[in-house]
């Protein structure tokens, strides 16, 4: 498989038409090789136009949504970013190339380890790797640029919006009524507003179903 024409395929086929302007964001997703965050078993699917689970839980989202959410970001060069629920470290690495610094938090120990050890495998430095709670974010490093999530959820926590500095973003899918739909909040004096953009079928993140209510 020649993967430097399937980047440069996904690249055109599956970037550029679907309204992904920002020319660095190109440029970090055509240096970066997704084959080498995937088990070699996968390593095939690294460039098709669809999700694929790269560990238990953690999901390389597909080509198409993963560069739109990131381009509604507008990330700039000197941006603080938080990395959410990284997996194998695919988006860190891209989004390394697009901030000044990139903070990846996953849930343990163990999480932290194959992402450290995906990054490491992809010659990517400069990210710092925490783990923790993933609703609780990461207060004593904020406050952020940028917050971005790497799955979809159904209730956003109150955390990650505090966490965002004047200014800041945070983009991630929300799941409405069986539909997921991105959205991009933006904190300006105090107080958050969001907006969707575009529907997309990011895989799920589990533990951020909304509660159960009760009712008699």
């Amino acid at each position: 498989m020649d993967l430097l024409a399937a980047r440069t395929a996904m690249i055109d086929s599956q970037v550029r038409p679907n309204d992904v302007t920002d020319r660095r964001l190109i440029a970090a997703m055509t240096a970066v090789h997704r084959e080498v965050f995937l088990p070699a078993s996968l390593a095939a699917s690294a460039y098709a136009d669809m999700a694929v689970e790269a560990t238990p839980g953690r999901w390389m989202a597909a080509p198409r949504d993963f560069s739109k959410l990131v381009n509604i970001a507008a990330i700039r060069p000197e941006d603080r970013l938080l990395d959410i629920a990284g997996g194998t470290g695919y988006s860190a690495a891209v989004l390394s190339r697009l901030a000044a610094s990139v903070v990846a938090l996953e849930q343990d120990d163990a999480a932290a380890k194959i992402l450290k050890d995906g990054l490491a495998a992809a010659g990517v430095t400069g990210v710092e790797v925490v783990s923790g709670s993933l609703k609780a974010g990461l207060p004593a490093k904020g406050p952020f640029d940028v917050v971005f999530v790497n799955g979809a959820i159904e209730e956003v926590p109150a955390a990650w919006l505090s966490q965002l500095a004047e200014g800041g973003r945070l983009v991630v899918a929300v799941a409405e009524g069986g539909v997921r739909r991105a959205r991009i909040y933006t904190a300006s004096g105090g107080k958050t507003a969001w907006r969707t953009p575009f529907d997309t079928p990011m895989p799920m993140l589990a533990g951020f179903e909304k509660a159960t209510e009760f009712r008699l």
